[in-house]
């Protein structure tokens, strides 16, 4: 599932793309037909993102909320030569003079109205990315609770936009056991772990990759995947700890992977 950083990351990409700008919106699929047909024509004002929730606003005060889940995507194309035919399941179609986008397999593409907005906040804990979120809020919610470090920051309820990923690396970059009871973690510690977050996740933003490993330890055994940049410990299951040389650990907590360095991580 994609982490807070890239609907961030796309918020600012559509605002670049369609912001101003009177759009045509279809739903090729089909699924979100009536909704398209209330947008079409419409001025896209803005997008903006709350943790893994995105959301464009148009003119009239309508609002259209996506979450991508486990499989959604958005997938942009040139207009310079009028739009291209779309390929595959599209739920939403945006074309503008400045270019398009074709939103794909979401697990939430619906039109709502500002409360429904306020209420999917109400739930959701303070974003690192975001300049006016409160890390009091997260930390009331870990300082109180019986439940491990590692699965209340991905509890979006506690802190919205981390993922796997950036669980695990703030964590190892922070000497932290992920299975420390939230209550037993000191106010330092969890201090550290928001300012790593709020340094981390805006390079995320601008590179569209999440970069982790500090420059006197990104070196030795390449990344999980071609495409990636190295990590500590995230899906290096047995390999040495880039630090240490302890071989990573990893379990499932709270039904997600779990990795860690049994030794630096103590």
């Amino acid at each position: 599932m994609p982490e807070g950083h890239t609907l961030h990351r796309l918020a600012l990409a559509h605002d670049a793309l369609f912001a101003g700008e009177g759009v045509r919106v279809s739903s090729p699929q089909g699924r979100f037909a009536p909704e398209a047909k209330r947008l079409d024509g419409r001025v896209f004002e803005r997008a903006d993102s709350w943790g893994k929730h995105l959301w464009h606003r148009y003119e009239g005060g309508a609002i259209v909320h996506v979450h991508l889940g486990l499989y959604g995507a958005f997938t942009d194309f040139e207009v310079s030569d009028g739009a291209p035919p779309p390929v595959g399941q599209v739920r939403m179609r945006i074309v503008g003079p400045r270019g398009g986008t074709d939103l794909r397999g979401p697990t939430a593409c619906e039109l709502v109205t500002e409360e429904e907005v306020d209420g999917v906040l109400a739930r959701l804990g303070p974003d690192p990315l975001r300049p006016d979120s409160d890390p009091d809020d997260a930390w009331r919610r870990i300082a109180r609770s019986r439940r491990p470090v590692g699965a209340l920051l991905m509890d979006q309820a506690v802190m919205a936009g981390v993922g796997n990923v950036y669980r695990a690396e703030v964590l190892f970059r922070a000497g932290i056991d992920p299975h420390r009871e939230g209550r037993d973690l000191a106010r330092t510690d969890f201090d550290g772990i928001w300012a790593d977050l709020v340094a981390l996740m805006p390079i995320g933003v601008e590179r569209g990759r999440m970069h982790v490993v500090r420059p006197e330890h990104d070196h030795g055994a390449p990344s999980y995947a071609e495409d990636r940049p190295r990590t500590y410990v995230y899906r290096r299951t047995g390999d040495p700890c880039r630090v240490c040389g302890t071989p990573v650990r990893s379990e499932v907590m709270e039904a997600r992977n779990l990795y860690w360095c049994p030794t630096c991580q103590s």
